[in-house]
């Protein structure tokens, strides 16, 4: 994929801003520290952040217990633009579509990274930690892949 150059602020985004988009925020956060400005949002918030996207983080020493969910609306109403980012890095293709929406206005990047959407997934514990670990890693490489290594 290559390195692109960085940017100051980046939102990631996905349905619901409980699994996936928190996981990307915390993990870059991790990773990056204060390297950019980073938030997450989802298009529609009507759940919590999930307790197996906070378990297979904490694994991994991100802590999620905390995130809050918010909507591209509420993120809206709350003072924030999304003119204020410099990139929109979307977890899913319902989040791409509102993106791509919402950015028309303005010119803002937007990059799709297709990162497999966990909850659906298994019937124990055990697969369905699974699963939510094989999103984490995605998300993780797809992190390091575009923004390269963590900062010291």
């Amino acid at each position: 994929m290559g390195q692109k150059s960085d940017p100051h602020s980046v939102l990631f985004c996905c349905d619901h801003n409980a699994v996936r988009s928190p996981m990307a925020e915390g993990i870059a956060k991790k990773l990056y520290g204060h390297r950019f400005y980073l938030q997450s949002v989802g298009v529609v918030n009507d759940l919590e952040i999930d307790g197996f996207a906070i378990a297979v983080c904490a694994e991994i020493g991100v802590p999620l217990e905390r995130h809050r969910a918010r909507s591209f609306d509420e993120m809206q109403k709350w003072g924030e633009d999304l003119s204020s980012f410099d990139l929109v890095v979307a977890l899913s293709p319902a989040s791409q579509r509102r993106a791509l929406d919402l950015t028309k206005s303005c010119h803002l990047e937007v990059e799709f990274w297709p990162i497999i959407d966990p909850t659906g997934i298994g019937e124990t514990r055990e697969t369905r930690l699974a699963a939510f670990r094989q999103a984490r890693d995605q998300i993780r490489d797809r992190l390091l892949d575009r923004f390269g290594p963590p900062t010291a």
